[in-house]
């Protein structure tokens, strides 16, 4: 006696061996994932802003560059803070499962970059920032509109870095 095979439209049925075959329907629809590092350099933005980071720009960078999409720089008051601001940036993220792949310049209190692939955060002091002067290099980048506390801005003239 011959046992005749299961088949399908598209041919034979798939053996499962006792357990039930999941489809493309049977799946949960995954979350929409951001590819561009857009979403977390503005969790990024809003994580530093906790840490009262200060003159916070995000640049746009995704036609001049070929390492990221978006770079975030923005400023402390002293080589504390601005610690402070790269741990919190760090942190934060990692809680978001955003985890950082490099990060240079860390404890020196002078400049930390921390790098999320699509986007690169640069948490400078003031002096620092003067003298690497990113916003310079990537003028031609368009900056991302972002709402900026008025407690985040420093009035033109006022001397803001301190020794800590």
């Amino acid at each position: 006696m011959t046992q005749k095979k299961k088949t399908t439209a598209k041919g034979p049925a798939p053996a499962t061996k006792g357990k039930a075959r999941r489809t493309a329907e049977d799946a949960a629809p995954a979350a929409p994932q951001n590819t561009d590092g857009l979403e977390g350099a503005l969790r990024a933005l809003e994580l530093a802003l906790d840490k009262k980071a200060l003159e916070p720009i995000l640049l746009d960078v995704r036609e001049l560059c070929s390492f990221c999409n978006y770079q975030l720089v923005l400023s402390g008051r002293s080589d504390r803070q601005v610690d402070a601001i790269a741990d919190g940036i760090s942190a934060g993220l990692k809680l978001d499962d955003i985890r950082v792949i490099g990060s240079e310049g860390a404890r020196t209190g002078q400049w930390a970059l921390l790098d999320y692939g699509d986007f690169v955060v640069h948490v400078f002091l003031h002096s620092a920032r003067e003298h690497y002067d990113l916003e310079g290099l990537w003028n031609d980048a368009p900056r991302v509109p972002i709402d900026v506390p008025a407690d985040a801005r420093i009035p033109a003239g006022e001397a803001y870095d301190a020794v800590s």
